[in-house]
């Protein structure tokens, strides 16, 4: 994929360097072929990987209109335009520039993480484990938290794109603060690629092997909690490799 240089890399902004790894020649152009390329690069099926042919679809356009008032016939993502394709009911992590906003990164989690806020009376054994985390039920309420009035759309690409990061990224069923900043300034799918080039591979993520496996033979999709019992070094979800 994409090979970013240093200098290169310091004229971007960090939603520009989040697409980066899907703009696999560095013209600042993304089409579809890049973005199904991008998404089996990360270890997804083909199937979801044809899903992710809907990012072009919605995207394009915004994207073009620093270039031309006409529809991109190819449906290609101009990267230097990334930004106005930002959609409402998002996290407002990125600003209308496309820039990071480390104050609300932080406060997301300061705010979501449950497990963050138990005091050390009402923990449990192990919970302390989970602080500078988001468990599904967290990001379930942060996407509540987020939704604007009359916005189905906003709504809906938020609710994929939460999807696809747990999916990705979850690691005894939670998302973990430095690897979703990671995800936002784009480093994390460089790391992810080059780990599964090597013999451990990718070993975060939650794939329909992981799935399948788990509830027949233990009646329940979540797979950490059935390595509850095993050591912490084992985690339950291997590869996302067949989503």
């Amino acid at each position: 994929m994409s090979n970013l240089t240093t200098g290169l890399a310091a004229n971007l902004t960090a939603l520009q360097l989040h697409v980066a790894f899907w703009d696999t020649n560095n013209d600042s152009i993304i089409t579809p072929y890049e973005i199904y390329n991008g998404f089996r690069a990360l270890g997804f099926s083909i199937i979801f990987s044809l899903g992710g042919l809907l990012i072009p679809i919605f995207f394009s356009y915004p994207t073009t209109l620093g270039h031309s008032w006409l529809p991109d016939p190819l449906f290609r993502i101009y990267t230097d335009g990334i930004h106005k394709a930002k959609h409402g009911s998002d996290t407002g992590v990125y600003d209308s520039d496309g820039q990071i906003r480390d104050g609300l990164f932080h406060e997301m989690f300061e705010k979501m993480d449950t497990q963050d806020n138990v005091t050390d009376q009402e923990c449990n054994d192990g919970e302390r484990a989970w602080e500078g985390s988001l468990g599904v039920e967290d990001l379930v309420r942060l996407h509540g938290r987020n939704r604007v009035a009359a916005d189905p759309a906003g709504w809906s690409f938020a609710a994929m794109e939460w999807w696809t990061t747990w999916l990705l990224l979850q690691k005894d069923g939670r998302v973990w603060k430095e690897d979703l900043k990671a995800m936002y300034d784009g480093s994390l799918f460089f790391k992810i690629q080059d780990q599964r080039t090597k013999q451990r591979g990718w070993n975060q993520g939650y794939g329909w092997r992981d799935w399948v496996h788990t509830l027949w033979h233990h009646g329940t999709w979540r797979t950490w909690e059935v390595a509850e019992s095993q050591p912490r070094t084992i985690r339950a979800a291997r590869s996302t490799r067949e989503l």
